[in-house]
């Protein structure tokens, strides 16, 4: 499936025709685009969800279906609601759904803005979780509130000039794509082309009728192609911007060439395209394990919540488990170790689908051939693989600074006998020696969390780590799914070292000057997370969630809340 060039020049022109309409359209008509897909797109969740098992090799009705639902229409469907809900409250007050007694300085002045839950069914049905959006230190209070929803308090937007964005759309997450799109759409006001990928390019065709509405209105082009119809649309002069959801090679050969040239441009800072590009670019992603007193129970359900880090998608995700970092003199640490092996052992292989899966696993088996590999390999799977024992102090491994993007799960020790010490040098060692910055998890006992120490070292750790998400007891990857929190990498990369991107996407409530968004959860929870590999009711949870998110109410509540007890 291509596109051709003289279709990207129609549908860019669709595009410019009605760029500078859609700047200067009023809330009131975005509200009623935003509802008519929240009409079309549900119609065509299962179809999404049956043609990306079909292209993954999941096998209907197993755990892995779950997780479609869930990380595709699910989340869409979420994205969309809250969308309408924020364009609601600015059409009658002309301000996000926010009230300013969720803002609050912290002790050194940083801003944050607490967002999760929001409703009696958000904390119902996720009991002890909290989500809060950290701003820039230079914000307060007041600039913080004031700021949001900025886009649509423009006096000036009856005189602006249109945008076109190009969407370079990511081939693992469904989801990714059409979320990008509404960003730029409705936080940003530019309408927009998607490029698929062509590792989902299936998916083309369900997002053009999902989203017909928008495509109807040339709001929304999708097109199709690899790299060479990629290369295309990003030197089209009709192209204002771009936003790439891939990998860093991908970014840099898009602004600094390939070969030698991508080497004397960087030298040089001559950038053979300078339109604007921001982008998320992937992870190294850690997981700071702190010491405490976890029972057997305790080191079950941290190997659970570890796994289901990696086994996620076939382990195909930006924010996927890659580090662990543990305190070598902790006598529990084999404990979880094996706990985590022996569940290796009996989780599923997933297909390997995405492309250059085998030859990355290839690449750090030779470099570690002390690696374990818990199941059998095939030229279709990557078997879960756990490389633990890394030396801290090598300066040239390569899990510190290449990111697998398959089923492989490294472990490095720190030395350390005070727990609040490794905490702050296991932060450290985040910030100088693992590569990017999307996202990391801290696990941690209450008990452990509650001592005076820990709990300083704990606020501390959260404050001092340089990632856009973090999650406390939690895979970080709820930041991205529950659609209110930002995603993205932390802030301060450059163009010439850009590591997990520039900018952030979904947030929502439409915050400005975002810093990092951390989410936070109990250290066991039950009912057993729908994420977890082991949840017996995840397809039915992934349905019935998706109808919730379509029209929040009671009987919907019951239903997901039904099979959350069974999972």
């Amino acid at each position: 499936m291509k596109t051709t060039n003289a279709e990207i020049d129609q549908a860019i022109a669709d595009l410019q025709a009605e760029k500078t309409r859609f700047a200067r359209e009023t809330v009131g008509e975005r509200l009623a685009m935003i509802r008519r897909i929240k009409k079309t797109f549900p119609k065509v969740a299962k179809e999404w969800v049956a043609a990306s098992c079909q292209a993954k090799g999941i096998v209907p009705g197993t755990h892995a279906e779950g997780e479609e639902w869930l990380g595709g229409p699910m989340v869409i469907i979420r994205n969309i609601r809250l969308l309408e809900e924020t364009l609601l409250s600015i059409e009658r007050t002309g301000r996000p759904p926010f009230h300013k007694s969720n803002l609050k300085a912290r002790p050194d002045g940083q801003v944050v803005a607490n967002v999760f839950p929001a409703t009696a069914y958000e904390k119902l049905m996720f009991v002890g979780t909290t989500a809060e959006i950290w701003m820039q230190p230079d914000q307060t209070v007041e600039s913080t509130f004031e700021e949001m929803g900025r886009e649509y308090r423009d006096t000036n937007r009856n005189e602006r000039e249109g945008l076109v964005s190009l969407v370079l759309g990511a081939g693992n997450v469904s989801s990714i794509g059409p979320m990008d799109a509404f960003y730029k759409l409705y936080t940003e006001s530019r309408v927009c082309i998607l490029k698929m990928n062509p590792v989902n390019a299936y998916l083309g065709p369900l997002i053009e009728k999902g989203l017909k509405p928008l495509i109807d209105a040339n709001q929304l082009r999708v097109v199709y192609g690899g790299a060479d119809v990629g290369g295309y649309l990003c030197t089209h002069a009709g192209i204002d911007d771009i936003h790439i959801t891939g990998s860093d090679r991908t970014h840099d050969a898009i602004v600094w060439g390939v070969g030698e040239d991508q080497a004397r441009n960087k030298e040089a800072n001559t950038p053979i395209c300078t339109k604007p590009i921001t982008s998320e670019l992937g992870n190294v992603s850690p997981v700071i394990l702190v010491p405490g007193p976890w029972t057997k129970n305790d080191i079950r359900f941290q190997a659970e919540n570890i796994a289901s880090m990696v086994v996620n998608n076939a382990s195909f995700n930006c924010n996927a488990a890659k580090l662990l970092i543990t305190q070598d003199s902790w006598d529990l640490r084999q404990n979880v170790l094996d706990e985590l092996g022996d569940l290796f052992d009996t989780l599923p292989s997933r297909k390997a689908y995405y492309p250059g899966a085998q030859d990355r696993y290839d690449t750090f088996l030779k470099a570690h051939p002390e690696a374990q590999a818990h199941g059998k390999r095939t030229d279709d799977i990557v078997p879960w693989t756990l490389i633990p024992g890394l030396d801290h102090a090598d300066e040239n491994e390569m899990a510190f600074n290449t990111e697998a993007f398959c089923g492989v799960l490294n472990e490095v020790t720190l030395p350390a006998t005070d727990p609040a010490q490794y905490l702050r040098d296991a932060v450290n060692f985040c910030n100088e020696r693992v590569w990017g910055t999307l996202n990391a998890c801290i696990l941690i006992h209450p008990t452990t969390a509650r001592e005076p120490a820990m709990k300083q070292a704990l606020d501390d750790a959260i404050r001092d780590l340089q990632y856009g998400t973090i999650g406390v007891n939690l895979w970080p990857a709820l930041g991205y799914g529950i659609t209110v929190t930002p995603w993205g990498a932390h802030p301060g990369h450059t163009l010439d070292d850009i590591q997990s991107g520039i900018g952030f996407v979904h947030n929502t409530m439409m915050f400005e000057n975002i810093q990092k968004g951390v989410v936070r959860g109990p250290f066991r929870i039950s009912p057993k997370p729908a994420w977890f590999p082991t949840n017996r009711q995840a397809v039915s949870i992934g349905k019935k969630l998706t109808a919730f998110e379509s029209g929040p109410g009671f009987g919907g509540f019951l239903g997901v809340v039904s099979s959350a007890v069974r999972g």
